[in-house]
């Protein structure tokens, strides 16, 4: 059976180009970046051109990128980072209730180390509350952490005025934009941001790999403490492979990006339009404001990891929600911060198309889930 995969926002194949990019630092060019010798210096020189590359996708300056293991530990080091450096200005941090587990869970750990964290409210799709955000801003805010789209509802936050927001009130403010880096467009420069988090695996690069941007002149403490790597910011040697297939598959993207855009919108669209048509169904998110290839829905009378494992069946991959929570019972936090019920919650299904997704995959698709929903109804406990 074919295996038709919609599960891109949790992670990508990786292109063969970046896999070539890539095999001959596994085994011929494997040098040390920080040996002087000749293997050394062309691993160093190929660590540089992919930094160059990755920060060209935002538009910022190459030394303002430092390679990390994961959005994860980029994510950490920019809450923790700034919150440390800068605790003799203040120790109040703002974020939302929509987060990346990794951010809310930076943000918990935190608390417990004696900040004070404040979550902006958002709405019904997502969108956080500008007003609400300058509200809550006090003279000992040093940082606002905002996602730039929402891994599993695929809302797209208002990042250019928010970025206003912070640089009016001499605020440090980091973006997550582990969904939107290389599928739309980002300038940290017109945008105003501090501090940015990406990473290799959602565009088609390795898993194991990610960066964190750092605005020149921005306090930050690293979490890793050694050899001086990355500009002190994050001592430890390299994964220069990866990196390197970091670098291509960036550059793969921002080549690319208007085009797969378009036509990523369209199978989105299509999506949309004919599941909907489905009863007591609703998409969560925002309609147009949202990620080119994100669409996520809500059943009633269904438990979406139900929902998942019948279209597996079907050779279809789809997810409820997060990739890094899909193990637990509770229902997404992401859902119940734009009002849904517990038992609604429980009923999503997210459906992300990528680079390789065909028409035909959405025709399939749009074939099987009625049916599906239909037979799990029948059985449903909930109706």
């Amino acid at each position: 059976m074919k295996k038709i995969y919609l599960d891109y926002a949790a992670t990508t194949p990786v292109d063969k180009r970046v896999l070539e990019e890539m095999k001959p630092y596994f085994s011929e060019k494997y040098g040390n970046a920080s040996s002087l010798h000749s293997l050394g210096t062309e691993a160093k020189r190929a660590l540089e051109e992919a930094r160059e590359k990755v920060a060209s996708v935002i538009k910022a300056n190459p030394k303002e990128i430092i390679f990390t293991s994961s959005g994860t530990e980029s994510n950490n080091t920019a809450l923790k980072g700034v919150a440390f450096a800068n605790r003799d200005k203040g120790k109040h941090i703002i974020t939302t209730p929509i987060e990346h587990d990794c951010v809310l869970n930076s943000a918990r750990w935190l608390k417990k180390q004696g900040f004070d964290v404040d979550f902006i409210p958002v709405d019904k799709y997502g969108l956080v509350d500008l007003e609400k955000l300058e509200e809550l801003i006090r003279k000992d805010t040093i940082l606002i952490s905002v996602m730039h789209a929402n891994n599993e509802i695929g809302t797209i936050e208002p990042i250019k005025e928010i970025g206003k927001i912070a640089k009016e009130h001499d605020v440090y403010f980091h973006t997550d934009a582990a969904q939107s880096y290389g599928k739309i467009d980002i300038d940290v420069k017109k945008m105003n941001i501090d501090l940015i988090t990406a990473n290799a695996h959602k565009i088609y690069g390795p898993k194991g790999v990610g960066a964190l941007f750092i605005r020149e002149g921005v306090k930050i403490d690293p979490l890793l403490h050694g050899g001086g790597h990355e500009f002190g910011l994050r001592s430890s040697t390299e994964n220069v492979a990866g990196i390197v297939g970091f670098g291509k598959a960036a550059e793969i993207a921002k080549k690319e990006m208007r085009g797969e855009s378009e036509r990523l919108i369209k199978l989105r669209n299509t999506l949309i339009e004919n599941i909907l048509k489905i009863d007591d169904c609703w998409l969560n998110g925002h309609p147009d404001k949202r990620l080119p290839n994100n669409a996520n829905f809500s059943f009633r009378f269904i438990e979406g990891e139900s929902l998942v494992m019948y279209l597996d069946m079907q050779g279809i991959c789809a997810s409820t929600g997060s990739a890094c929570s899909s193990k637990s019972l509770e229902p997404s936090h992401v859902l119940t911060a734009i009002g849904l019920k517990p038992e609604e919650a429980h009923g999503s299904l997210r459906l992300t198309t990528g680079r390789f997704t065909t028409k035909e995959d959405i025709d399939y698709v749009i074939e099987v889930l009625p049916n599906v929903v239909k037979n799990l109804r029948k059985l449903s406990p909930l109706k």
